[in-house]
C-alpha cells in the first residue's frame, strides 16, 4: 500500500464529502470536479490507471495526436496531485451505507466516512490465463480493437472469441491487417447473424479456426507466435503472428456494491442521466456502469458528470 498526502491517525475520524472508488479516468476526472468545487474528498484505488495502462498507444483522446496509455496515466494522475487530493491504495474491501454517511473498508482495515460517494472502480479484461499472456500485454497483446488495431497494419494478427465483441474487433483488424485468426473456443460464432455475415467481404484474408482454444503466446520483445488447440482432435499448432486480441469479454468490478445497489444482468451498476443510482448519494461512472460505449474520453466525462451531481445532491443537502 503506498499513501499519498494522507495521515494515517487522521483518516477514520474524517468525514469526507465525497469517496471516489477506482482509478481509472473516471475516477481521476471525478476527482478534478470535485476537487475544483472545493470539496473535502478522498481517493480509494488498487491501482492507478485501469485499462488504460492495457493500451500501447491511443489516437482518439483529444488534445494529443498519439498518446502512450500510460503517459495518458501520468498525465492524469500529475492533475490529480496538483490538486493535493488524497490517494489511498489499497484493495476495497467492503462499502455500506448507514444512515446518511457511506463506509468503505480497505483490506488494511482503514475505513473511510463521506456523505457522497462515486464508484468509478471500471471492468477488468477476462483472460485467457494462459502462458505469455501477462508477459507481452502491450508488446502484441491487446484487448481494444478500437484503440490498436491501427497499429496492426500488414500483419498477422490472432482474436480470441467468438461473440459480438471477438467479431467487431476481427473486422477492425480486417481493415488493416494482412491476415486475420479468429479462433473460437466454442463451436460455431455467437455473434449477431448481421455481424457474421460482414465478415463474407473479407473471407479471403479470415481464417476462422472453430472449437479451438489458444495454450500459449510466445515472443522475444513482441509476440511472434500463438500456439492453438483443435479441441476436436487435441493436434496443437504454432500460428506465426504479431498480435492477439483478446475479446472474451469484461467483467464489471461491481461487486463491493452488489448487495444494495441495483445492477443490470451484465452485472453493470443501474444509472441515469446525472450518474445516480438506486442509493440516494452514491454515484457511479464509466465502464462499470450501463452507459454504452466503453471509451477512454466517454468515461473522463461520466467521471466529471458524477462529481458535478455529487456537488449538487450536497449543496441541496445543506453540506457545502
Amino acid at each position: 500500500m503506498e499513501l499519498i498526502n494522507l495521515e494515517d491517525d487522521s483518516v477514520e475520524k474524517k468525514t469526507y464529502d465525497l469517496l471516489i472508488l477506482g482509478g481509472g479516468a473516471s475516477a481521476m476526472t471525478a476527482a478534478i470536479y470535485a476537487a475544483r468545487k472545493m470539496l473535502k474528498i478522498a481517493l480509494m484505488t488498487k491501482d492507478i490507471g485501469g485499462q488504460i495502462t492495457y493500451t500501447s498507444e491511443i489516437e482518439n483522446y483529444p488534445g494529443f495526436q498519439a498518446i502512450t496509455g500510460n503517459e495518458l496515466t501520468d498525465k492524469f494522475q500529475a492533475q490529480v496531485k496538483a490538486f493535493d487530493i488524497p490517494i489511498w491504495l489499497d484493495n476495497i474491501s467492503k462499502v455500506r451505507k448507514e444512515e446518511d454517511l457511506f463506509y468503505v473498508e480497505t483490506e488494511s482495515e482503514t475505513v473511510f466516512k463521506g456523505r457522497t460517494l462515486i464508484v468509478a472502480t471500471g471492468k477488468r479484461y477476462r483472460s485467457l490465463n494462459v502462458p505469455g499472456e501477462k508477459e507481452f500485454v502491450g508488446r502484441g497483446v491487446a484487448y481494444c480493437s478500437t484503440c490498436d488495431a491501427p497499429f496492426y497494419r500488414n500483419r498477422n494478427v490472432v482474436v480470441a472469441g467468438g461473440g459480438n465483441s471477438a467479431v467487431t474487433a476481427a473486422l477492425d483488424l480486417l481493415k488493416v491487417a494482412k491476415h486475420v485468426y479468429l479462433v473460437n473456443y466454442s463451436k460455431g460464432l455467437q455473434a449477431d447473424p448481421i455481424m457474421i455475415s460482414s465478415l463474407e467481404k473479407f473471407k479471403d484474408k479470415l481464417t476462422l479456426l472453430d472449437e479451438s482454444a489458444i495454450t500459449k503466446i510466445e515472443g522475444d520483445k513482441f509476440v511472434t507466435g500463438i500456439y492453438i488447440k483443435d479441441r476436436k482432435d487435441n493436434k496443437e499448432r504454432i500460428i506465426e503472428a504479431e498480435g492477439i486480441f483478446i475479446e472474451i469479454g469484461l467483467i464489471p468490478n461491481s461487486e463491493i456494491v452488489k448487495d444494495f445497489v441495483e445492477l443490470n444482468k451484465n452485472n453493470e451498476i443501474v444509472v441515469d442521466y446525472k450518474c445516480s443510482t438506486n442509493i440516494l448519494g452514491l454515484f457511479a461512472a464509466g465502464d462499470v456502469t450501463t452507459v454504452p460505449h466503453k471509451q477512454i474520453i466517454i468515461a473522463a466525462g461520466e467521471g466529471a458528470k458524477a462529481a458535478l451531481s455529487a456537488y449538487e445532491y450536497l449543496s441541496k443537502q445543506g453540506y457545502v
